[in-house]
């Protein structure tokens, strides 16, 4: 009996040197027992493979070696002597891989099926939590594999994350990105990843916002977010009471399902008239519920009007009113509306000293089965609503107009405005100064924590610039 040591789980190129020499010295698969580092034999026995074993030279059909080193990652003790079957099998048989029903081929497959699984999971279910190292930025997750995956699949975050500086725990085994060098080190304990962030109970805000409880279907739910790993995931902490509250949630939005627009024409003379005539934000305020300017009021809650100090010296202006906003009657209460106020907060600003609008004051959405689909207001409906943003600005008389979002920019300038272009830089407008910058829901979008890290940060300090505004 030949005995084989493998330096590690994931020691493939040791696997692959030992399989050629063994297959050169004609050692038979029963005949060789495999082992990783240190571990005892089985049962004392096995002799070391001759170092002067020749390795054989020949070739394996093309798709093995892909299939092996994929397999070879699964925690099943006994794959390195299937795999090591299975290419001497290969020697006779080079169409072997194409017989499903083999199984030794069946069982292979089987691993690496999993094992694929398993990194798709891991790059869907690792979640970053901010900590502070030697007063820098760090970025620590703890996630649980099924497989031996972590050193196969961290070269996916180093891309992904390439300009944040990283480390995942495992409990077998760590990876560790500084920005320049890729690094492994020993595994960890949970408690040694941190346990929250400040921007968690914004990500767990955001999913209670898109969750659907009209399309709930727990057997999928489970089947693409396993059970296994909820206990990692901030989110996870919602489910239950989420789903626990779906029949109730689904009834009232049956109750409240949305209606046909009103197909009357245009009202867009008797609305500039209703805002010409308001002498005051309450007056205004009152005016513009009852505005039929344009179909959008039909489907629509009701109508979410601006709010803030009559005299303040900065207005933000935002697209539309969302599906919260629209529920409440108020701007910016929505989880694009909490990460506003947090980036007012940093940025050192105070809300209750700005006024806070939107450009089109009712919710554009489309019904899609139970569900409120936000969609972004047209030119005509951008016009439609203009009439009572102008009036908002002229009564309030801000010093400094901030458009947050391409719509809001539109309204403000009355033309089409590209925001990567112009965000960030203090401009003219018609006896005062105006800034762009993105609305808080693109934040939202973003798909990675470090593209959502970096644009809060262009976000911030956009919104920095209003700060000479509200001291003066």
């Amino acid at each position: 009996m030949i005995h084989v040591r493998l330096e590690c789980e994931t020691d493939f190129a040791g696997w692959r040197q030992a399989a050629r020499r063994l297959i050169g010295g004609g050692i038979a698969p029963r005949d060789v027992m495999w082992s990783v580092g240190g571990a005892a034999d089985l049962f004392g026995a096995g002799a070391p493979l001759p170092d002067d074993t020749p390795a054989a030279q020949f070739t394996v059909p093309r798709g093995f070696l892909r299939l092996a080193e994929t397999a070879f990652l699964h925690r099943d003790r006994e794959r390195f002597g299937l795999l090591y079957r299975l290419l001497a099998r290969l020697r006779a048989e080079p169409g072997l891989l194409s017989i499903a029903m083999d199984s030794d081929v069946a069982r292979v497959e089987g691993m690496a099926k999993s094992v694929r699984r398993d990194i798709h999971k891991m790059r869907a279910f690792v979640r970053f939590r901010q900590v502070e190292v030697a007063g820098a930025e760090w970025f620590v997750a703890w996630f649980e594999p099924e497989h031996h995956i972590l050193e196969a699949n961290a070269p996916f975050f180093q891309r992904r994350f390439a300009g944040m500086k990283w480390s995942i725990l495992t409990p077998e085994a760590s990876a560790h990105w500084d920005g320049e060098t890729l690094t492994f080190g020993p595994g960890g304990t949970r408690a040694e990843a941190p346990a929250d962030d400040a921007m968690e109970t914004l990500w767990r805000d955001y999913y209670a916002s898109i969750f659907n409880p009209a399309r709930l279907k727990i057997s999928a739910m489970k089947s693409e977010m396993p059970v296994k790993y909820w206990r990692n995931l901030p989110e996870a902490a919602l489910i239950a009471p989420l789903i626990a509250d779906a029949e109730r949630r689904a009834g009232e939005m049956i109750a409240h399902a949305a209606t046909p627009a009103n197909p009357r024409p245009h009202r867009l003379e008797k609305a500039a008239l209703d805002a010409e005539q308001a002498d005051g934000l309450e007056a205004l305020r009152a005016q513009a519920l009852g505005c039929r300017a344009c179909p959008l009021w039909a489907p629509a809650t009701q109508t979410v009007f601006g709010e803030g100090p009559t005299d303040a010296p900065v207005m933000f202006v935002g697209e539309q009113p969302g599906d919260q906003e629209d529920l409440d009657g108020r701007p910016f209460v929505g989880p694009a509306g909490r990460l506003f106020d947090q980036a007012l907060q940093d940025a050192g600003l105070e809300r209750a000293r700005a006024y806070v609008t939107n450009a089109v004051k009712h919710f554009k959405f489309e019904p899609r089965g139970k569900r409120r689909l936000h969609q972004s207001p047209n030119p005509v409906e951008i016009r439609a609503c203009n009439t009572w943003l102008a009036r908002e600005i002229a009564l309030v008389r801000p010093r400094l107009v901030v458009a947050l979002g391409a719509s809001a920019a539109q309204a403000v300038s009355g033309r089409a405005v590209r925001v990567g272009e112009s965000r960030g830089r203090i401009m003219p407008l018609e006896g005062r100064d105006a800034l762009v910058s993105v609305h808080p829901s693109y934040l939202l979008r973003l798909p990675d924590a470090e593209a959502r890290a970096r644009e809060y940060d262009r976000f911030v300090a956009d919104l920095r610039l209003a700060a000479p505004y509200l001291a003066g």
